[in-house]
């Protein structure tokens, strides 16, 4: 059931890839899913997440190195270039939504994604697997080539994020960030 608001006033909305329409209100920063009425469990991302979410830090540190921003706003790699990846890959999948006029909601960029946070996770570790594998292929050493694809064949996605989510005790009642 909708809740009532005031007609004209401040509340944005954002339509979930569901279809569901709910005011950005409903998601705080700590959350990192979402349990909607639809039935189903979305993830949820925003600005002010930090990208070793998802990744190690050694592994962001080294993105931020070697991936050049166009952005003034965003100069340093991190959560948004990640879900812009995402957002590219799967469009019809992911909700986002510009709030940074906004400032008692706490974040300014919010990403509502039609999987749940586990499967996201894998999502943005492939892609950025991805995203090195064609970085590699432009070295001038076929040999690091080579070793990469071979370490990228033995690399398990699934296992990683599960070691993962553990060391970071990402599904522990108490883990909202």
């Amino acid at each position: 059931m909708a809740e009532p608001r005031v007609p004209g006033g401040d509340e944005d909305d954002v339509e979930l890839p569901c279809g569901r329409t709910l005011p950005v209100s409903t998601f705080d920063m700590g959350m990192r899913e979402f349990d909607c009425p639809c039935g189903d469990t979305h993830a949820v991302v925003m600005d002010v997440h930090p990208p070793d979410r998802f990744l190690p830090e050694f592994l962001v540190a080294i993105l931020r190195e070697s991936v050049e921003t166009t952005s003034e706003e965003m100069p340093e790699f991190g959560t948004p270039h990640l879900m812009g990846i995402v957002l590219e890959e799967f469009p019809g999948d992911v909700a986002s939504i510009d709030v940074s006029d906004r400032g008692d909601v706490g974040y300014a960029l919010l990403w509502v994604t039609d999987f749940d946070s586990r499967r996201l996770h894998e999502i943005v570790v492939e892609l950025v697997v991805e995203l090195m594998e064609h970085a590699v292929s432009h070295a001038d050493d076929d040999a690091v080539v080579q070793n990469f694809e071979s370490e990228m064949l033995e690399f398990d996605v699934a296992e990683f994020v599960t070691q993962y989510r553990e060391e970071r005790d990402f599904d522990a009642e108490n883990a909202h960030v």
